[in-house]
């Protein structure tokens, strides 16, 4: 008696598992691309997993906390890995609606993709759109980040004024020496006039040239 019902349900449920049947969505893993050399086989457990992910999202959702692991069925699996499947209302007989289903499995993406160590771009559910990645904050707060960046610039700018400062004492202190220097040499210089040097006297009051010098002028008074 327990078998017509068993091949019955069995049926049933091979009916409402199909490709392209309504509220049905299909999979695609790319479980090598992403995992490389520590790739995983696909197998039951990998199956019973993903049932379980799809029944832990639908508890989510409001009137679907009864979600079982039963009621998702999957079909049409391939070695590439990809497969459909439906989650289904058994005491009803019928697949849940698309939407219900689409929005369970947004809402709890990155966890699904955790669980299969895999991403939006190698665990594609091609009817759902990807969700986006909540905003990772900064391990430092930004405005540390700001505060620093602004002490950088103060701190720069006062050394560059420190550096022009300094630049210019030295430049004012040596075109003074310089100065100095060229007046030392005017003042030591001999003056010649006439083919006769002649001691140089103050620069302003000119010099005594000998050779006009009169013979009083000569003769030291005793």
């Amino acid at each position: 008696m327990l078998w017509p019902l068993f091949f019955l349900v069995t049926a049933i449920r091979a009916e409402l598992c199909q490709p392209d049947a309504e509220n049905a969505f299909k999979v695609r893993l790319s479980i090598k691309t992403a995992l490389g050399d520590k790739a995983y086989a696909w197998d039951t457990n990998e199956e019973y997993l993903f049932k379980a992910m799809v029944a832990f999202s639908m508890r989510k959702v409001p009137s679907r906390e009864t979600t079982e692991i039963s009621h998702v069925l999957l079909c049409n699996v391939t070695q590439r890995v990809s497969f459909w499947f439906v989650v289904t209302d058994p005491s009803k007989n019928h697949t849940l609606p698309a939407v219900e289903v689409q929005s369970a499995i947004r809402m709890n993406r990155n966890r699904i993709n955790n669980a299969f160590f895999l991403n939006d771009q190698t665990l594609e559910f091609l009817k759902i759109p990807s969700t986006l990645e909540p905003p990772t904050e900064p391990a430092v707060p930004v405005w540390i980040i700001i505060f620093g960046v602004i002490f950088c610039i103060v701190i720069l700018a006062i050394t560059l004024l420190i550096l022009s400062g300094i630049r210019q004492r030295r430049r004012k202190n040596k075109g003074r020496s310089e100065v100095e220097d060229a007046e030392d040499k005017r003042e030591t210089a001999v003056t010649v006039e006439n083919g006769i040097p002649c001691d140089p006297l103050d620069v302003k009051d000119g010099c005594l040239n000998d050779a006009f010098m009169n013979e009083g002028e000569r003769l030291t008074p005793l």
